[in-house]
Protein backbone atom coordinates (compact mmCIF):
# COMPACT_ATOMS: atom_id res chain seq x y z
CA UNK A 1 0.00 0.00 0.00
CA UNK A 2 1.37 3.44 -0.87
CA UNK A 3 2.25 5.92 1.82
CA UNK A 4 -0.36 8.67 2.12
CA UNK A 5 2.35 11.25 2.64
CA UNK A 6 4.66 10.40 -0.23
CA UNK A 7 2.79 8.08 -2.56
CA UNK A 8 5.85 5.81 -2.56
CA UNK A 9 5.87 2.18 -1.59
CA UNK A 10 7.14 1.79 1.99
CA UNK A 11 9.98 -0.46 0.85
CA UNK A 12 11.32 2.23 -1.43
CA UNK A 13 11.77 4.59 1.49
CA UNK A 14 13.56 2.09 3.70
CA UNK A 15 17.08 3.09 2.70
CA UNK A 16 19.45 4.55 5.28
CA UNK A 17 22.84 6.07 4.74
CA UNK A 18 25.72 3.64 5.14
CA UNK A 19 28.85 2.60 3.26
CA UNK A 20 28.91 -0.95 4.61
CA UNK A 21 27.14 -4.22 4.12
CA UNK A 22 25.54 -5.22 7.42
CA UNK A 23 23.62 -8.30 8.47
CA UNK A 24 20.82 -8.90 10.96
CA UNK A 25 19.07 -12.05 12.10
CA UNK A 26 15.42 -12.57 11.30
CA UNK A 27 12.95 -15.38 11.76
CA UNK A 28 14.62 -18.79 11.61
CA UNK A 29 18.11 -17.33 11.59
CA UNK A 30 18.04 -16.30 7.93
CA UNK A 31 20.44 -13.55 7.00
CA UNK A 32 19.02 -10.19 6.00
CA UNK A 33 21.44 -7.81 4.35
CA UNK A 34 21.77 -4.09 3.98
CA UNK A 35 24.18 -2.80 1.35
CA UNK A 36 25.21 0.79 0.83
CA UNK A 37 22.34 1.90 3.03
CA UNK A 38 19.61 0.00 1.17
CA UNK A 39 17.36 -2.36 3.09
CA UNK A 40 16.68 -5.88 1.79
CA UNK A 41 13.15 -4.94 0.74
CA UNK A 42 14.45 -2.08 -1.38
CA UNK A 43 17.06 -4.30 -3.00
CA UNK A 44 14.28 -6.71 -3.92
CA UNK A 45 12.11 -3.93 -5.33
CA UNK A 46 14.96 -2.87 -7.62
CA UNK A 47 15.34 -6.39 -9.00
CA UNK A 48 11.61 -6.86 -9.52
CA UNK A 49 11.41 -3.53 -11.36
CA UNK A 50 14.26 -4.48 -13.69
CA UNK A 51 12.84 -7.95 -14.22
CA UNK A 52 9.38 -6.64 -15.16
CA UNK A 53 10.98 -4.41 -17.79
CA UNK A 54 13.14 -7.24 -19.13
CA UNK A 55 10.32 -9.78 -19.33
CA UNK A 56 8.01 -7.26 -21.00
CA UNK A 57 10.55 -6.41 -23.66
CA UNK A 58 11.55 -10.03 -24.23
CA UNK A 59 7.86 -10.63 -24.90
CA UNK A 60 7.93 -7.84 -27.49
CA UNK A 61 10.91 -9.55 -29.16
CA UNK A 62 8.89 -12.78 -29.46
CA UNK A 63 5.66 -11.11 -30.54
CA UNK A 64 6.91 -8.49 -33.00
CA UNK A 65 7.34 -10.93 -35.92
CA UNK A 66 3.59 -11.65 -35.76
CA UNK A 67 3.13 -8.15 -37.22
CA UNK A 68 0.22 -7.34 -34.94
CA UNK A 69 2.31 -4.66 -33.22
CA UNK A 70 2.50 -2.11 -36.02
CA UNK A 71 4.40 0.69 -34.31
CA UNK A 72 8.23 0.86 -34.21
CA UNK A 73 9.72 -0.25 -30.88
CA UNK A 74 12.92 0.92 -29.19
CA UNK A 75 13.95 -1.60 -26.55
CA UNK A 76 15.90 -1.02 -23.34
CA UNK A 77 17.15 -4.59 -22.88
CA UNK A 78 20.48 -4.16 -21.10
CA UNK A 79 19.64 -0.69 -19.76
CA UNK A 80 17.01 -1.57 -17.15
CA UNK A 81 19.05 -0.51 -14.10
CA UNK A 82 18.81 3.19 -14.96
CA UNK A 83 15.02 3.37 -15.04
CA UNK A 84 14.60 1.07 -12.04
CA UNK A 85 17.19 2.83 -9.88
CA UNK A 86 15.99 6.37 -10.56
CA UNK A 87 12.24 5.72 -10.37
CA UNK A 88 12.55 3.77 -7.10
CA UNK A 89 13.62 7.03 -5.43
CA UNK A 90 10.70 9.06 -6.77
CA UNK A 91 7.33 9.76 -5.18
CA UNK A 92 4.09 9.26 -7.07
CA UNK A 93 3.76 13.06 -7.30
CA UNK A 94 7.21 13.45 -8.85
CA UNK A 95 7.13 13.59 -12.63
CA UNK A 96 9.11 11.80 -15.31
CA UNK A 97 9.49 12.51 -19.02
CA UNK A 98 11.05 10.12 -21.46
CA UNK A 99 12.22 9.66 -25.04
CA UNK A 100 11.39 7.22 -27.84
CA UNK A 101 12.97 4.46 -25.67
CA UNK A 102 10.36 4.81 -22.94
CA UNK A 103 9.06 1.34 -21.98
CA UNK A 104 11.45 1.03 -19.03
CA UNK A 105 10.66 4.46 -17.59
CA UNK A 106 6.90 3.96 -17.96
CA UNK A 107 6.98 0.63 -16.12
CA UNK A 108 9.48 1.69 -13.45
CA UNK A 109 7.43 4.80 -12.66
CA UNK A 110 4.31 2.69 -12.11
CA UNK A 111 2.65 2.35 -15.50
CA UNK A 112 0.75 -0.90 -16.03
CA UNK A 113 1.74 -3.78 -18.28
CA UNK A 114 -1.81 -3.95 -19.60
CA UNK A 115 -1.80 -0.28 -20.50
CA UNK A 116 1.55 -0.62 -22.25
CA UNK A 117 0.82 -3.73 -24.29
CA UNK A 118 -2.63 -2.52 -25.29
CA UNK A 119 -1.00 0.68 -26.49
CA UNK A 120 1.60 -1.26 -28.50
CA UNK A 121 -1.25 -3.16 -30.17
CA UNK A 122 -3.06 0.11 -30.91
CA UNK A 123 -6.06 -0.81 -28.78
CA UNK A 124 -8.60 1.46 -27.10
CA UNK A 125 -7.56 0.12 -23.69
CA UNK A 126 -4.00 1.33 -24.17
CA UNK A 127 -2.54 3.99 -21.92
CA UNK A 128 -3.05 6.55 -24.70
CA UNK A 129 -6.14 4.97 -26.20
CA UNK A 130 -4.11 3.31 -28.92
CA UNK A 131 -3.01 6.62 -30.43
CA UNK A 132 0.52 6.89 -29.09
CA UNK A 133 2.16 3.54 -29.64
CA UNK A 134 5.53 2.49 -28.29
CA UNK A 135 7.18 5.91 -28.29
CA UNK A 136 4.51 7.88 -26.41
CA UNK A 137 3.61 5.98 -23.24
CA UNK A 138 1.85 8.05 -20.58
CA UNK A 139 0.57 7.41 -17.06
CA UNK A 140 -0.07 10.81 -15.43
CA UNK A 141 -1.78 9.15 -12.45
CA UNK A 142 1.65 7.93 -11.30
CA UNK A 143 3.65 10.91 -12.55
CA UNK A 144 4.70 9.51 -15.93
CA UNK A 145 3.79 12.56 -17.96
CA UNK A 146 4.75 11.13 -21.32
CA UNK A 147 7.49 10.61 -23.87
CA UNK A 148 8.72 12.46 -26.92
CA UNK A 149 10.21 10.83 -30.00
CA UNK A 150 12.17 14.02 -30.70
CA UNK A 151 15.79 13.78 -29.57
CA UNK A 152 16.04 15.80 -26.32
CA UNK A 153 12.28 16.35 -26.47
CA UNK A 154 11.86 15.18 -22.89
CA UNK A 155 14.21 17.83 -21.54
CA UNK A 156 12.24 21.09 -21.91
CA UNK A 157 9.09 19.28 -20.78
CA UNK A 158 10.79 18.16 -17.58
CA UNK A 159 12.16 21.64 -16.97
CA UNK A 160 8.67 23.03 -17.44
CA UNK A 161 7.30 20.47 -15.00
CA UNK A 162 9.97 21.44 -12.47
CA UNK A 163 9.13 25.11 -12.96
CA UNK A 164 5.44 24.36 -12.36
CA UNK A 165 6.29 22.41 -9.21
CA UNK A 166 8.31 25.35 -7.94
CA UNK A 167 5.45 27.77 -8.59
CA UNK A 168 2.92 25.49 -6.84
CA UNK A 169 5.13 24.99 -3.79
CA UNK A 170 5.86 21.66 -2.18
CA UNK A 171 8.88 19.50 -2.85
CA UNK A 172 8.08 17.60 -6.06
CA UNK A 173 10.89 16.99 -8.53
CA UNK A 174 10.96 16.27 -12.25
CA UNK A 175 13.18 13.86 -14.18
CA UNK A 176 14.17 13.99 -17.83
CA UNK A 177 15.43 10.70 -19.30
CA UNK A 178 17.34 11.02 -22.57
CA UNK A 179 20.14 9.42 -24.59
CA UNK A 180 23.66 10.64 -25.25
CA UNK A 181 22.65 12.12 -28.61
CA UNK A 182 20.52 14.66 -26.76
CA UNK A 183 23.71 16.35 -25.59
CA UNK A 184 24.21 17.56 -29.16
CA UNK A 185 20.92 19.45 -29.26
CA UNK A 186 20.74 23.16 -28.56
CA UNK A 187 17.63 22.87 -26.41
CA UNK A 188 19.55 20.57 -24.08
CA UNK A 189 22.05 23.27 -23.19
CA UNK A 190 19.41 25.99 -23.00
CA UNK A 191 17.54 23.85 -20.46
CA UNK A 192 20.65 23.04 -18.44
CA UNK A 193 21.50 26.73 -18.21
CA UNK A 194 17.95 27.80 -17.32
CA UNK A 195 17.48 25.06 -14.71
CA UNK A 196 20.78 25.98 -13.07
CA UNK A 197 19.93 29.69 -13.09
CA UNK A 198 16.56 29.09 -11.43
CA UNK A 199 17.84 26.22 -9.24
CA UNK A 200 14.94 24.11 -10.43
CA UNK A 201 14.15 20.71 -8.87
CA UNK A 202 14.99 18.63 -11.92
CA UNK A 203 17.22 15.63 -12.65
CA UNK A 204 18.78 15.29 -16.07
CA UNK A 205 19.41 11.56 -16.51
CA UNK A 206 21.48 10.67 -19.57
CA UNK A 207 21.38 6.99 -20.51
CA UNK A 208 24.70 6.95 -22.32
CA UNK A 209 24.67 3.74 -24.34
CA UNK A 210 27.46 4.98 -26.59
CA UNK A 211 25.51 5.28 -29.82
CA UNK A 212 23.14 7.67 -31.57
CA UNK A 213 21.38 5.12 -33.77
CA UNK A 214 24.54 3.64 -35.35
CA UNK A 215 26.99 6.50 -34.74
CA UNK A 216 29.43 6.03 -31.84
CA UNK A 217 29.93 8.81 -29.34
CA UNK A 218 33.57 9.20 -30.41
CA UNK A 219 32.47 10.17 -33.93
CA UNK A 220 30.14 12.88 -32.63
CA UNK A 221 31.79 14.55 -29.67
CA UNK A 222 35.33 15.52 -28.73
CA UNK A 223 34.97 14.35 -25.14
CA UNK A 224 33.15 11.15 -24.15
CA UNK A 225 32.58 12.49 -20.61
CA UNK A 226 29.00 13.73 -20.70
CA UNK A 227 28.88 14.42 -16.95
CA UNK A 228 31.38 17.23 -17.49
CA UNK A 229 28.73 19.10 -19.47
CA UNK A 230 27.29 20.14 -16.12
CA UNK A 231 29.30 23.30 -16.57
CA UNK A 232 26.29 25.44 -15.81
CA UNK A 233 27.05 25.48 -12.09
CA UNK A 234 25.14 22.31 -11.29
CA UNK A 235 26.13 18.92 -9.95
CA UNK A 236 27.40 16.45 -12.55
CA UNK A 237 28.13 12.79 -11.88
CA UNK A 238 29.06 9.79 -14.01
CA UNK A 239 28.01 6.35 -12.76
CA UNK A 240 27.93 2.73 -13.83
CA UNK A 241 24.46 2.54 -15.34
CA UNK A 242 24.45 -1.25 -15.05
CA UNK A 243 24.78 -1.13 -11.25
CA UNK A 244 21.25 -0.54 -9.99
CA UNK A 245 22.45 0.23 -6.45
CA UNK A 246 24.84 2.88 -7.76
CA UNK A 247 22.01 4.38 -9.82
CA UNK A 248 19.67 4.41 -6.83
CA UNK A 249 22.23 6.12 -4.58
CA UNK A 250 23.09 8.78 -7.17
CA UNK A 251 19.41 9.49 -7.80
CA UNK A 252 18.68 9.57 -4.07
CA UNK A 253 21.37 12.19 -3.54
CA UNK A 254 20.19 14.27 -6.50
CA UNK A 255 16.53 14.12 -5.44
CA UNK A 256 17.44 15.12 -1.89
CA UNK A 257 19.34 18.14 -3.21
CA UNK A 258 16.45 19.09 -5.49
CA UNK A 259 13.89 18.87 -2.68
CA UNK A 260 16.06 21.12 -0.54
CA UNK A 261 16.08 23.80 -3.22
CA UNK A 262 19.72 23.16 -4.12
CA UNK A 263 19.08 22.88 -7.84
CA UNK A 264 19.43 20.36 -10.65
CA UNK A 265 21.82 17.46 -11.21
CA UNK A 266 23.11 15.90 -14.42
CA UNK A 267 23.57 12.14 -14.04
CA UNK A 268 25.43 10.29 -16.78
CA UNK A 269 24.60 6.59 -16.50
CA UNK A 270 26.95 4.58 -18.71
CA UNK A 271 25.08 1.58 -20.06
CA UNK A 272 24.42 -0.35 -23.27
CA UNK A 273 21.52 -1.54 -25.40
CA UNK A 274 21.84 -5.11 -26.59
CA UNK A 275 19.40 -4.94 -29.48
CA UNK A 276 19.21 -2.77 -32.57
CA UNK A 277 18.39 0.92 -32.29
CA UNK A 278 14.80 0.30 -33.32
CA UNK A 279 13.31 -3.16 -33.55
CA UNK A 280 13.59 -6.52 -31.83
CA UNK A 281 16.71 -7.95 -33.44
CA UNK A 282 20.46 -7.93 -32.95
CA UNK A 283 22.30 -5.85 -35.54
CA UNK A 284 25.97 -6.80 -35.54
CA UNK A 285 25.77 -7.37 -39.30
CA UNK A 286 25.45 -3.59 -39.80
CA UNK A 287 29.11 -3.25 -38.87
CA UNK A 288 28.99 -0.31 -36.49
CA UNK A 289 29.79 -2.49 -33.48
CA UNK A 290 31.33 -5.92 -33.00
CA UNK A 291 29.97 -9.12 -31.54
CA UNK A 292 32.78 -9.01 -28.99
CA UNK A 293 31.59 -5.60 -27.80
CA UNK A 294 28.01 -6.82 -27.47
CA UNK A 295 29.10 -9.97 -25.65
CA UNK A 296 31.22 -7.97 -23.20
CA UNK A 297 28.21 -5.87 -22.22
CA UNK A 298 25.87 -8.86 -22.03
CA UNK A 299 28.35 -10.37 -19.57
CA UNK A 300 27.63 -7.30 -17.42
CA UNK A 301 23.87 -7.93 -17.42
CA UNK A 302 22.45 -5.71 -14.63
CA UNK A 303 19.80 -8.28 -13.70
CA UNK A 304 22.24 -11.16 -13.36
CA UNK A 305 24.64 -9.04 -11.30
CA UNK A 306 21.91 -7.87 -8.92
CA UNK A 307 20.39 -11.34 -8.58
CA UNK A 308 23.77 -12.73 -7.60
CA UNK A 309 24.13 -9.96 -5.04
CA UNK A 310 20.77 -10.81 -3.49
CA UNK A 311 21.66 -14.48 -3.28
CA UNK A 312 25.15 -13.84 -1.91
CA UNK A 313 23.76 -11.63 0.83
CA UNK A 314 21.11 -14.18 1.76
CA UNK A 315 18.23 -11.93 0.80
CA UNK A 316 16.61 -14.73 -1.15
CA UNK A 317 17.33 -18.15 -2.59
CA UNK A 318 17.44 -19.23 -6.25
CA UNK A 319 14.05 -20.85 -5.68
CA UNK A 320 12.56 -17.58 -4.42
CA UNK A 321 14.03 -15.76 -7.39
CA UNK A 322 12.48 -18.36 -9.70
CA UNK A 323 9.08 -17.84 -8.12
CA UNK A 324 9.33 -14.08 -8.71
CA UNK A 325 10.28 -14.66 -12.34
CA UNK A 326 7.36 -17.03 -12.86
CA UNK A 327 4.96 -14.53 -11.34
CA UNK A 328 6.14 -11.72 -13.62
CA UNK A 329 6.04 -13.96 -16.69
CA UNK A 330 2.42 -14.75 -15.85
CA UNK A 331 1.72 -11.03 -15.40
CA UNK A 332 3.21 -10.27 -18.82
CA UNK A 333 1.28 -13.11 -20.47
CA UNK A 334 -1.96 -11.83 -18.97
CA UNK A 335 -1.23 -8.31 -20.23
CA UNK A 336 -0.56 -9.58 -23.75
CA UNK A 337 -3.78 -11.59 -23.71
CA UNK A 338 -5.67 -8.53 -22.50
CA UNK A 339 -4.16 -6.41 -25.26
CA UNK A 340 -4.96 -8.89 -28.01
CA UNK A 341 -8.55 -9.28 -26.78
CA UNK A 342 -9.16 -5.54 -26.45
CA UNK A 343 -11.05 -3.61 -29.13
CA UNK A 344 -9.52 -1.14 -31.51
CA UNK A 345 -10.54 2.49 -30.98
CA UNK A 346 -13.73 3.71 -32.56
CA UNK A 347 -12.87 5.69 -35.71
CA UNK A 348 -14.47 8.79 -34.19
CA UNK A 349 -11.89 8.70 -31.39
CA UNK A 350 -9.37 9.97 -33.93
CA UNK A 351 -10.68 13.46 -33.30
CA UNK A 352 -10.86 13.39 -29.51
CA UNK A 353 -8.09 14.97 -27.41
CA UNK A 354 -6.89 16.85 -30.49
CA UNK A 355 -6.73 20.64 -30.34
Amino acid sequence: MASKRTGRLPVASAARRSSKVTFARRGGGAHRARINGLAPETLKVLYVSMLRIRKAEEAIVRLYPEQEIRCPTHLSIGQEAVAAGVCAVLNRTDTALSSHRCHAHYLAKGGTLRGMFAELYGKATGCCGGKGGSMHLTAPEVGMLGASAIVAGSVPLAVGSAMAARMKGGDSVAVAFFGDAAMEQGVMHECLAFAALRRLPVLFVCENNGYATNSPLSARQLSPEIARRAAYQMEGIAIDGNDVVAVYKAAEKAVTRARRGEGPTLIEAKTYRWREHVGPNFDVELGYRTQAEIDAWIARDPLVAHARLLERLGIWTPAERGAVEASIEAEVAAAVAFAKASPFPDPDAMYTDVD
